[in-house]
């Protein structure tokens, strides 16, 4: 990797600082800058950072538990390697980026790196002579910034109102200037950027990424453009939010993902040249199925993710699968036998990708290997089926609880980070129970 570093130091050599990059466990950046002259020295020796980094709470404090019981011990933070990029910047390139992975001391595969687990699945997929192939949909809102000065709710006022102008290219043209900039840093990134659309709610778009077979780079590409998104919005005094569930009464940001696997000698193993898909596609339906309520933490990781999974969200609330059917939780789209693929679509917009990636593949390797059998596919509206015990959580404790129990996910995550996940999110859940509301004091006080 130091020729790679060589190179691109040559090519941009206004670039005077590096921002080493490692997500946390709620899909967070964290990590350090780095002077151009200090980098070399970083691909030799590494980052050290406290373990304790990638298991912070959204607010980013420490997990009393994890981190002192070990006396918040350091991990290891090596570069990923071809992951150095440059980033375009108020002032044009003179920034660069670089994904960290991290190691224990003795070189293992740190467990509690989201980014880790993704590369152990890949690796269960791969000792199956398979390669997934795995695409994502970003959805996110573009709302004007009130100002630090000011209530953030400000910004959704204007947009509590009915329709939300779904594929109106006038949306679009209305931060034309601004989508520009975001394309330009996108191909200066390299980033499998497929075009922009206006989705259904008020202020909310979506951006699609291409296919590809090599997944780790996939979720990094995620990371990168999530937090592109973030910075040139801002430049343009707006918020760009992955948050879920900002607007009430309106559909919910999610991240879609498209999977489909490969034999490593060529070939969907998804496609048996019918529109129906082979047996394999089935059993890795019903996998993620069967997983799927286990997995809702990872799905809906935050407090506000699960104001999506209410009647009339259009968010699905039921363990469902169908052909071209948007209502349900795993879609199989419409298109040539030799695409055929499972669109997962529970996924909120701020779920971590390295874990959404990971999770998906954990329920299709457990249907394949366990050759199961999915229900028969929903024909009609899956929003308006009956709930029962077996269904999504819709509610964050009750996610909490099936996460922890979870023997598959102890299996396919690793029992570390099973504590460590759900550790943080109850910190989380435990803050939010101590609030009370606006609605709340508005709806009670007066008695």
């Amino acid at each position: 990797m130091h020729r790679e570093v060589e190179l691109f130091l040559q090519a941009y050599p206004s670039v005077a600082m590096i921002e080493a990059l490692i997500t946390d466990c709620n899909g967070v950046a964290r990590g350090k800058w780095i002077p151009r002259s200090k980098i070399q020295s970083v691909l030799k020796d590494g980052l050290k950072l406290p373990k304790s980094a990638l298991g912070l709470d959204i607010w980013g404090r420490d997990i009393p538990a994890l981190a002192h019981a070990n006396g918040d011990i350091d991990g290891y933070c090596l570069a990923v390697e071809e992951s150095l990029r440059p980033i375009l910047t108020k002032r044009g390139i003179d920034q660069g980026q670089l994904i960290m992975t991290m190691v224990n001391e003795d070189g293992s595969p740190y467990l509690g790196d989201p980014r880790q687990i993704l590369s152990r699945l890949v690796g269960e997929c791969r000792a199956r002579g398979l390669i997934p192939c795995m695409a994502a949909e970003l959805e996110f809102s573009l709302l004007p910034d009130p100002g630090h000065d000011r209530p953030l709710r400000e910004a959704l006022k204007q947009h509590e109102a009915l329709g939300g102008n779904l594929y109106a290219l006038d949306e679009l043209d209305r931060h034309g200037d601004m989508l520009d900039e975001l394309r330009e840093a996108f191909e200066i990134q390299g980033l499998p950027y497929e075009g922009i659309i206006k989705e259904s709610a008020p202020a909310q778009f979506e951006i699609n990424m291409a296919h590809s077979d090599d997944v780790l780079a996939l979720a990094d590409q995620i990371v990168r453009m999530q937090r592109g998104i973030r910075t040139v919005a801002a430049r343009y005094s707006l918020i760009a939010s992955f948050m879920p569930k900002p607007i009430d009464n309106e559909a919910g940001n999610g991240m879609h993902v498209h999977c489909s696997l490969l034999q490593d000698k060529g070939g969907n193993v998804f496609n048996n040249d019918s529109e129906k898909g082979s047996t394999v596609l089935r059993n890795a339906i019903a996998g993620c199925l069967a997983l799927m309520p286990e997995s809702m933490l990872i799905f809906a990781p935050s407090f506000n993710a699960y104001r999506r999974f209410q009647a009339g969200n259009h968010a699905p609330t039921v363990p469902t699968w169908g052909y071209d059917n948007r209502t349900t939780a795993l879609r199989i789209p419409a298109g040539p036998p030799a695409a055929k693929r499972i669109e997962h679509r529970v996924a909120g917009a701020d779920a971590n990708p390295y874990l959404v990636l990971a999770v998906v593949l954990a329920g299709i390797l457990h249907g394949i290997d366990n050759k199961l059998r999915p229900p028969s596919p929903v024909d009609g509206n899956a929003w308006e089926m009956k709930h029962s015990a077996e269904d999504l959580p819709c509610l964050m404790d009750v996610a909490i609880a099936r996460f922890e129990e979870s023997t598959l996910l102890a299996k396919f995550l690793s029992a570390d980070f099973q504590t460590l996940f759900a550790y943080t999110k109850r910190q989380e859940l435990s803050e939010f129970q101590r609030r009370v509301t606006d609605f709340e004091i508005e709806s009670y006080l007066r008695g």
